[in-house]
């Protein structure tokens, strides 16, 4: 194995140290992955909730908020339907008991058995017949076409919330509130279902609690540039940008009604920053004939921010943390507004006591659909982290005692690999319903019964998935040749459906090309592709499309269903799209990219304050990656069940001495270290949990003598 250590210019590290408050050691980690603009480092390094995003920059949130708080005013009925996999739970599980809360009629649905993705023709049927008014979906319903169309139908309105990738027809909702609609404006598409959930939940939240909702109003500010003034306006809706003018103005040239500022104004209420001083600079622009009517925002915001009081707006820039992650320099305007912004969230506690558990879902959701750990995802999934250790949700809380979780640290690890499989264990046995039902349960020995039936369900699942593995993969191995060793394919009326996601993942991991696993019913068969880095599955299924009864998914996580009379045809257009698939070549297989050398020095416990600084990992942010040099093997022994495969080692690093695993490295002894030996090594940091004990410990990559 290659180690690279990529080189960074020790300038570029200084700099990033010193304009974001880093040390250097994470300065130059953050160079080292090419996260180098501020708004992207800024979800590295801030934790908090406001800076996430505005949940009404989400193109149809204000119409989806409006429908609900109209329903809720006439005691409507609710049904808010979702999916089978953890991302859908959590949405349905999220979404369904904050209306409760509200005291709303309120229903649930998830796909039971062998029924279809998304919405159905039946449980709209069904609601409408039970005199309900309003769908919400959550994790599904952007390919609900005719489905939605039957709702309309029926005097039914659906709100779809999803993420899923559009195709070119979308449903005639309501309203659609989806990152990935193709002209969103919203800067992050990449939202889980239960992100977009939790995004609903929150502006719900805001136009409950503040006078401000759906009200218009403008931020004012003037300042001087030469000879003349320059005045900027930002007109505001919910705490989002919707409108700026800026204007330059020479005193005594023009009248203010020769300008665009009066009908920019018109009906707006007004907002400014030391108003006898704006007035003032109002009154030298245009004369003392003018008249503003302007509210100064900053006694209030000075009373309840005294950081701020009787400074001006230049002296507050100095002192903003969220001006140092602006790659342009912020005007007094723009310091102004996110100052607004945070008053209001802070007056209105936008944040309260049910954020927290909201985010434990919003943020299991997100690594179960493997959703990219960049921009806002990180502030919900470490948000969600911190809130589910310091106080686990009911449900939550049930599972993580009975798979040994509680009261130890919990990471992205022990979420992805043991909490959302049980919780997905539900969906793949058919019975989505238990999970979420656990998750709004209020009783609590129901909670602990409802609990040890998905601990049961992810045991046969485990056992289950053994089983059709061993169908799956010659199946996938037959296929290659069919295909042009650019995809493989497994399809059966043994293959469980409620597997089929994992076994594709399995298959990629096993063949390094795109995968597809179906499973046949009686009348249709149900198929998961997963696909690998680099190639967009939609490529496929869009050349397919016609001969599906419903599909979509993610770039890289797709599924359909069919009727199973068209299989052939499928089949065959099947080989002739997969000749379009063009794989990159992964050139870096035997390479380790390192993100930083440890000197010895730094090889002590504290070193996981670096660890945890840039969780959460998974998705687009692989854990960090070390290397040290000089270390001594003072104890070396083989492990295994029944075969010595691993080793076990402690290495002398000076102040602290490491235990450390080395997997598959049995066969390595004597030959490439041995005990005494001074080696150098690539390595990953964890945490071992054995006994109550928590013991940090080096996961060995790579390991070599000097």
């Amino acid at each position: 194995m290659n180690w690279e250590k990529k080189e960074v210019p020790a300038e570029l590290v200084k700099d990033l140290s010193a304009k974001y408050g880093c040390d250097l050691l994470t300065a130059s980690i953050l160079a080292r992955r090419g996260l180098t603009e501020g708004e992207t480092i800024r979800y590295f390094l801030e934790d908090d909730p406001r800076y996430l995003r505005n949940p009404f920059e989400l193109p149809g949130m204000e119409d989806a908020v409006d429908r609900i708080l109209a329903a809720k005013e006439e005691g409507e009925k609710i049904l808010v339907f979702g999916d089978r996999d953890v991302d859908g739970i959590t949405s349905t599980a999220l979404l369904s008991s904050f209306l409760m809360d509200l005291g709303m009629d309120v229903r649930w649905q998830v796909p039971m058995g062998d029924e279809s993705y998304g919405l159905s023709v039946k449980a709209v049927e069904e609601f409408a017949a039970d005199y309900g008014t309003l769908i919400i979906t959550v994790d599904c319903g952007i390919s609900n076409i005719a489905e939605i169309a039957r709702a309309a139908e029926l005097g039914v309105d659906v709100i779809v919330t999803d993420h899923h990738n559009p195709q070119d027809d979308l449903p005639q909702a309501l309203t659609i509130v989806n990152p990935k609609l193709r002209d969103s404006p919203y800067p992050f598409r990449d939202l889980a279902g239960c992100g977009v959930a939790y995004k609903l939940v929150s502006a719900l939240r805001f136009a409950l609690k503040s006078e401000l909702y759906g009200q218009p109003l403008c931020i004012l500010n003037t300042r001087p540039a030469n000879d003349a003034f320059i005045i900027e306006i930002v007109k505001m809706r919910n705490l989002a940008e919707i409108d700026r003018l800026t204007e330059t103005v020479v005193p005594g040239m023009v009248s203010l009604g020769e300008t665009r500022i009066p009908g920019f104004l018109q009906g707006q209420q007004i907002l400014a920053w030391d108003v006898p001083l704006q007035k003032k600079t109002l009154a030298k622009i245009f004369g003392n004939g003018t008249e503003f009517y302007i509210m100064d925002l900053a006694p209030e915001i000075g009373r309840d921010i005294p950081s701020t009081a009787g400074k001006s707006l230049l002296r507050i820039k100095e002192l903003s943390r969220i001006a140092r992650y602006s790659e342009n320099p912020l005007t007094e305007l723009d310091i102004l507004i996110n100052l607004f912004i945070t008053f209001v969230q802070r007056r209105e506690n936008f944040f309260g006591e049910d954020d927290p558990e909201d985010l434990q879902l919003a943020a299991l959701g997100t690594l179960a659909d493997l959703m990219p750990l960049r921009d806002e995802n990180r502030i919900i999934v470490r948000g969600g982290i911190a809130a589910l250790m310091k106080k686990a949700r009911p449900g939550l809380s049930n599972l993580l005692f009975k798979l040994g979780l509680a009261g130890r640290h919990i990471g992205t690890q022990e979420i992805s690999w043991q909490l959302c499989p049980a919780i997905n264990a539900a969906g793949r046995m058919g019975s989505p319903d238990k999970a979420v039902a656990l998750l709004l349960e209020k009783d609590p020995k129901e909670r602990d019964r409802l609990a040890d039936e998905i601990i049961t369900m992810n045991e046969n699942r485990k056992k289950l998935g053994g089983d059709v593995w061993t169908i799956v993969e010659p199946l996938a191995e037959q296929s290659l040749e069919t295909y042009g060793s650019k995809m493989v394919l497994a399809a059966g009326e043994n293959i469980i459906r409620g597997v089929t996601g994992i076994m594709a993942t399995r298959l990629v991991n096993r063949f390094k090309v795109p995968a597809m696993v179906v499973s046949f019913g009686e009348e249709t068969a149900t198929g998961s592709l997963r696909s690998v880095k680099g190639y967009d599955l939609r490529g496929i299924l869009e050349q397919c499309a016609d001969l599906f009864i419903d599909w979509g998914g993610h770039d890289y996580a797709a599924g359909f269903s069919m009727y199973r009379n068209r299989w052939d045809d499928f089949q065959e257009r099947l080989k002739a799209a997969v000749y379009t698939i063009e794989l990159r070549e992964d050139t870096d297989e035997e390479t380790i990219l390192v993100d930083a050398e440890l000197p010895q020095a730094y090889l002590t416990p504290d070193i996981f304050r670096l660890l945890d600084q840039f969780e959460p990992y998974g998705e687009g942010n692989s854990p960090l990656t070390f290397m040290a040099r000089g270390l001594k093997v003072t104890d070396l022994n083989l492990m295994g069940k029944t075969e010595a495969k691993h080793v076990k080692l402690t290495l002398d690093a000076g102040r602290h001495k490491w235990p450390a695993v080395y997997w598959q490295a049995a066969e390595k002894v004597k030959k490439d270290f041995d005990l005494e030996d001074t080696v150098d090594l690539v390595f990953r940091l964890s945490r071992n949990w054995f006994n109550g004990i928590e013991t940090p410990q080096l996961i060995i990559t790579d390991i070599r003598r000097p």
